[in-house]
């Protein structure tokens, strides 16, 4: 097998981005030491609500052109975006994701194999347009009762069209990955889910609805693919009732982001979800969990959404076998139970995890 080298950019960001990131590295270090044909160099990058308040920007030039030009993919920590309008500030992964095309945010949601109700799932959302364009205004009613405030839904055909052509190569990758491991799966077959609420939202969601079944349907390559279609309110009650029956999940924007992160209740907290922005040409792994301030420094942080992460990163740069390692390592700590983290209901932190799963490597 040819060597490999890869950079990867390190974005810690905030809170406890800065906790988990570091344990991405020596996970992808520990690898490196494995697989002899595989090798990692890291660059350490600003981005974040403190580098806006140090620097006045979240997101330095300088970070994305070096993304760009000089690394093979990147880890994203978490981001401490106020609540409230600042002037200057905006989120820098949502500006990353437009800058860079990264047009799929990919989360898997997979309970362990011991699980009573195993659960294995994928949600792929849009990531670049919905209601996330942020093109929003605030006026007086015309009748001088109050303000009115309005955003634009933006959805486009192009982009529909590649993130359920996306969903459909993973779907596919999935069923391939099951038959050549033969691992007991709840599903024996590849689908995609096209989650819309286009029985109100005609034009924006229908043109999502329509161009989505449209990609799906009208390739070969997507012939075993089964194509199903769901309201979005009732894809919320039936993915927390009957999760089990769902392969991969393809949504616009804004229901992919709620979706994804009620789903990682069915596995048990947002501290084991890993997500992948993905474009044609870049990846940056993100665990889906948020700055957490309240725990920030107490060195309880869960990892293993982190870790996660790297696995998918690794996926989709094409490193199969690096990522299974990590996927097993993980599954064999979480299966064992010896060190979980309190958001789990362990004791143990993050330090302890992580060296839990490098052992495991």
């Amino acid at each position: 097998m040819a060597s490999r080298s890869l950079r990867i950019g390190l974005l810690p960001g905030d809170g406890i981005g800065r906790e988990v990131i570091p344990a991405g590295r020596l996970i992808l270090e520990t690898l490196s030491s494995t697989l002899s044909h595989l090798s990692f160099t890291f660059t350490t990058l600003p981005a974040g609500y403190t580098t806006f308040l140090e620097t006045g920007t979240a997101l330095p030039p300088k970070t994305v052109q070096t993304l760009r030009h000089e690394c093979s993919a990147a880890l994203f920590g978490a981001v401490s975006s106020p609540t409230t309008k600042v002037a200057g500030y905006s989120s820098p992964i949502v500006a990353l994701r437009k800058q860079l095309d990264l047009y799929a945010n990919v989360r898997p949601v997979k309970t362990v194999s011991t699980a009573q109700q195993p659960i294995d799932l994928v949600i792929v959302r849009e990531n670049t347009e919905d209601l996330y364009v942020k093109e929003e205004r605030t006026y007086d009613a015309p009748n001088g009762e109050g303000k009115i405030a309005e955003a634009i839904k933006r959805i486009s055909e192009r982009a529909s069209r590649r993130i359920a052509t996306m969903a459909g190569d993973i779907a596919l990758r999935r069923q391939a990955i099951r038959n050549k491991t033969g691992v007991q799966s709840t599903h024996d077959h590849p689908k995609v889910t096209i989650t819309h609420k286009s029985n109100v939202l005609s034009q924006t969601d229908g043109l999502f609805r329509e161009t989505a079944r449209s990609a799906l349907s009208s390739s070969p390559k997507f012939s075993p693919v089964e194509i199903e279609e769901q309201i979005v309110d009732s894809m919320v009650y039936k993915l927390f009732r009957q999760p089990q029956t769902y392969d991969v999940i393809v949504a616009p924007n804004l229901y992919g982001d709620i979706l994804s992160d009620g789903a990682a209740a069915l596995v048990g907290s947002l501290g084991v979800v890993p997500s992948a922005n993905v474009g044609d040409g870049f990846v940056i792994g993100e665990p889906c969990h948020g700055s957490a301030p309240d725990i920030e420094g107490m060195g309880v942080a869960n990892p293993i959404a982190t870790i996660r992460s790297v696995g998918l990163m690794l996926q989709f740069l094409g490193e199969e076998e690096a990522a299974g390692k990590v996927e097993r390592a993980v599954e064999g700590s979480l299966v064992e139970g010896k060190f979980l983290s309190p958001d789990l209901g362990g004791k143990a932190g993050t330090r302890e995890v992580v060296e839990d799963v490098l052992g495991r490597l």
